[in-house]
Order: structure tokens, then sequence, then C-alpha cells
């Protein structure tokens, strides 16, 4: 069986697991070393205080986290969010991805949340260590390229580029509204769909 559920801080063990493939295996994340548990679990809660921190399961294994967190941290922008995914990296191909993240955008639609954002490492060329997979993967759920930065990462003897994409979530018309996620009564403890 296949569910969502919002993450608690005892799963940071498990998210740190799939999170430190990426990080010692790909470019995908800029990161050279992965976290400390504790610091993993304080990233964890800082965004839980206000964002939704999402896991999708499979026969109670946790196969793969999505969040959202602040864009650019100003209160004016308090309606956009920067968004994260992470798979297993055996979890691919089976929907996982996209479940996860309508999922997000459903809870930051509760919250008010106007724009999705997404920074993603992209290579001129594709290797080894990065392919455009993120890229047509957000291109897939309707986001949009909005900028790139060149060579602004190195990793793994190599210089790659960033891509920034955005999504609409909702009408930016009249005053807008925000909730936290605590706040705005949305859960997600019931299965995938």
């Amino acid at each position: 069986m296949i569910y969502l559920r919002n993450a608690s801080l005892s799963d940071a063990g498990r998210i740190l697991d799939i999170y430190r493939y990426y990080v010692e295996h790909t470019a995908v994340s800029f990161e050279c070393e992965a976290p400390s548990l504790e610091e993993f679990t304080a990233r964890m809660q800082g965004i839980m205080e206000t964002f939704p921190y999402i896991v999708i399961c499979e026969d109670d294994r946790t196969e793969g986290y999505a969040y959202a967190k602040p864009f650019v941290g100003r209160e004016g922008y308090r309606w956009s969010c920067e968004t994260s995914i992470y798979l297993d990296r055996t979890a691919h191909r089976r929907g996982l991805g996209r479940r996860l993240y309508e999922a997000l955008e459903e809870a930051l639609r509760a919250m008010g949340v106007l724009n999705m954002y997404a920074r993603i490492a992209y290579p001129e060329k594709e290797d080894e260590w990065l392919t455009t997979n993120s890229a047509d993967f957000h291109a897939h759920l309707g986001f949009v390229k909005a900028g790139e930065y060149h060579k602004c990462a190195y990793k793994f003897g190599r210089w790659y580029n960033m891509i920034c994409m955005e999504k609409e979530i909702g009408a930016h018309s009249g005053k807008p509204v925000f909730l936290p996620y605590r706040e705005c009564g949305h859960s997600f403890l019931r299965p995938a769909q």
C-alpha cells in the first residue's frame, strides 16, 4: 500500500539516508558532504515550523520526501516558496514523485501560496553525475524555466549550471492570505491516489 503522510522528526534518519545518496553519488545536490543527523533534524524542524514536509511510504517504508521552504525569506515573498523532492534511488519511474509533488502543491494552495520555485542542478552536457531528469520531471508537472546560472557550482571536478523553474498555483488577485501549514487545517494521513 502506498500512502502519504506528514513527516515527523523521527523520520530524519531514513530521509537523510535517501538524501545522502544524492550528496555522495550525484551532482543533483551541490552539498559535498552529507549533513550529520543532528544538523539534518534541525533543518527539518525549521522547515516544519511553517511549511509542509511530506513523505511517501510503501508498506511502511519511506520511499521519498518533498518539502517547501521560504523563498528568499522576506515577508513580501511569503506567497512564494522553494520546493525540494528526493526519492530513494530504487523508487524512480513508479509515479511516486508525481504523487509527492501533487500533494505538496495541494498543501501549499491550502496555505495561500501562489508560486512554487525549484532550483535545479543542470549540466551543460549530461554525465555520470548529473542528467536533465530533474528538470524534465519538473517540466512534466507544469514548471517552466525562469532563468539559469552558468557554471555556478563545482563538484566531482566539473562545473555545473543551475536553472530556476517556476509554477504558478494560484490567482494573483485581491489581497493574498497566508497561513502557516500547521494552521491551515490540511493533512496527508490518507492513501496516495
